[in-house]
C-alpha cells in the first residue's frame, strides 16, 4: 500500500472516496424521495433511468474535453457545478416545490454535468502513478469507490431519523466540495498538447480510430458492456424474486458489496500480467457462480455464491482500466475510458429490463441459468477473439503481457496520426 504514501494519489483516493459516498447517499435519497412523492414504483424506476440515460448519451462526447483540456481543472469545475445543482434542489425541497418532474430533471442534469468526470479521473491516474503501479492504483481506487458507495445508502436512515431528506442533499453537496478541494490540492503536470487545434468531432473520430487500432482494448470493453447488460439486473430484480424477503435481500446485497470491496483490495496487492485475458475470463467465473443462484433455497448458499461473484466482479473492471491506461495514448485516453463509461451507463439502464423479461418468460431458475450460460459463452468467445487478435498483430504473442504494451499503442497511434489528412 505504499501508493497511499504518495501525496497526489492519497488526495485522489480520499477525494474520490468522499465523492462516491455522496453518490451512494444521493442514489438512495432520490429513490426514496421519488417513492415518498408518488408511492409509485414506476416513478422510482424513471428517476433511476434519468441517472443513466444522459451519461450514456454524453459521456463519450464530454470525454473529448478531458483530453483537450486540463483534466484536473475540469474535475474541479464539474464538482462545483454539481454543488450548485444540489443546492438548488435542496432549496426547492425545503419550499415543497420539488415534484417528480423536477426531481427527474435534477437527476438528469447532475448526470449530464458529471459526464466528463469519471473519464477525466481515470485518465489522470497515469499522470500521477508509474505504469508498473497502475493496477495497484486502480485496485485501491476501486476499494475506495465500492466501499464508500456501499456506505452511502446506509447513512440515509440516520439522516432521516435525526434530520430530513434536505439534510441528505446537503451532505451530498458537501461531498462534492470535499472532492473538489482534494483534486485542487493535487499537483500534476498536464500532458504536452498535440500539435495544432483539434475540433470536437475530429477529436472524437481520432479517438475511435485509436481504440480500433488497439483491438484487445475494444474486445475487453465490448465484452464488459454486453456482460453487464446480461447480469447486473439479476443482482437487483432477480435477487428479489429469489429471496422474497426484504431483510434477506438487503443482507445479500450487502454480502455482494463487501465481496467486491475485498476483491478490489486483493487485486491491489497482485500483479496481473495478462490484463485483457483476466478481464474477460472473470466474466466466465462470474457466470458460473451466478447461474445456479436462481435455484437455491438457503440464504447461506446464496451468500456463498454472491461472495464468489462479488470477488469476480472486481476482476472485471480493474484490469480493464489498467489495460486502457497502458494501451491508449494520453491524448485519447479519456475518450477511450469515456466510451467504456458510456457503455456501462447504457448497460445499467437496460439490464433491469433484460432480467425482468427473462424471468417473466422463463421463470426465475431458468432465467438465472440462461444469464450465467450466456456470460460464459460471451467470455469464451472474447478469449478466442483475443487469441486471434494476438496472433495477427506482428511482434506480439497471443494474450501478450501488459509489460511493454504502451510502446505498441504509441506506434499504432503514430500510424493513425500519419494517415490523417492535414
Amino acid at each position: 500500500m505504499s501508493l497511499l504514501k504518495d501525496r497526489n494519489f492519497l488526495l485522489l483516493f480520499a477525494g474520490q472516496g468522499i465523492s462516491r459516498f455522496g453518490d451512494g447517499l444521493y442514489t438512495a435519497a432520490t429513490a426514496w424521495l421519488a417513492w415518498s412523492l408518488t408511492k409509485d414504483p414506476t416513478a422510482v424506476a424513471v428517476v433511476s433511468v434519468s441517472a443513466f440515460a444522459p451519461a450514456f448519451v454524453a459521456t463519450f462526447v464530454a470525454a473529448s474535453y478531458a483530453d483537450r483540456r486540463d483534466r484536473r481543472k475540469l474535475m474541479i469545475a464539474t464538482d462545483l457545478a454539481r454543488v450548485a445543482v444540489v443546492a438548488v434542489a435542496s432549496v426547492l425541497l425545503s419550499l415543497n416545490l420539488l415534484n417528480l418532474p423536477l426531481l427527474v430533471a435534477t437527476t438528469a442534469l447532475l448526470a449530464l454535468i458529471g459526464a466528463p468526470f469519471a473519464p477525466a479521473r481515470n485518465a489522470i491516474v497515469p499522470q500521477i502513478v508509474p505504469d508498473d503501479r497502475l493496477q495497484q492504483a486502480n485496485g485501491l481506487l476501486q476499494v475506495a469507490f465500492r466501499a464508500a458507495f456501499f456506505v452511502g445508502p446506509l447513512m440515509l436512515a440516520p439522516l432521516l431519523a435525526f434530520g430530513s431528506l434536505q439534510s441528505a442533499l446537503v451532505v451530498n453537496g458537501l461531498t462534492f466540495l470535499g472532492s473538489a478541494a482534494a483534486v485542487a490540492a493535487i499537483r500534476v503536470t498536464r500532458p504536452a498538447p498535440t500539435s495544432g487545434q483539434t475540433g470536437l468531432w475530429s477529436d472524437l473520430s481520432a479517438g475511435l480510430r485509436t481504440v480500433r487500432a488497439a483491438p484487445d482494448v475494444l474486445v475487453v470493453i465490448v465484452t464488459f458492456v454486453l456482460a453487464l447488460a446480461l447480469t447486473n439486473g439479476f443482482l437487483t430484480v432477480g435477487l428479489v424474486a429469489v429471496v422474497g424477503q426484504g431483510g434477506q435481500y438487503g443482507l445479500l446485497l450487502g454480502v455482494a458489496g463487501v465481496a467486491e470491496v475485498v476483491g478490489a483490495l486483493l487485486l491491489a496487492g497482485l500483479r496481473i500480467r495478462r490484463l485483457a485475458l483476466a478481464a474477460v475470463l472473470a466474466w466466465a467465473l462470474l457466470g458460473i457462480f451466478r447461474a445456479p443462484l436462481g435455484t437455491v433455497t438457503s440464504p447461506a448458499v446464496a451468500a456463498v455464491l454472491l461472495t464468489a461473484t462479488g470477488l469476480a466482479s472486481a476482476l472485471t473492471d480493474i484490469p480493464l482500466i489498467a489495460l486502457v491506461q497502458q494501451r491508449i495514448p494520453s491524448h485519447h485516453l479519456a475518450k477511450a475510458l469515456g466510451l467504456w463509461e458510456a457503455g456501462v451507463a447504457g448497460a445499467l439502464a437496460i439490464s433491469p429490463f433484460v432480467a425482468s423479461t427473462a424471468i417473466t418468460l422463463a421463470g426465475v431458475a431458468n432465467a438465472f441459468l440462461l444469464s450465467g450460460a450466456a456470460v460464459v459463452v460471451l467470455a469464451v468467445t472474447a478469449t478466442l477473439t483475443l487469441a486471434c487478435v494476438g496472433a495477427r498483430q506482428p511482434g506480439r504473442e497471443p494474450f501478450a503481457a501488459a509489460d511493454g504494451t504502451a510502446s505498441v499503442a504509441a506506434s499504432e497511434e503514430t500510424a493513425v496520426i500519419a494517415a490523417e489528412p492535414e
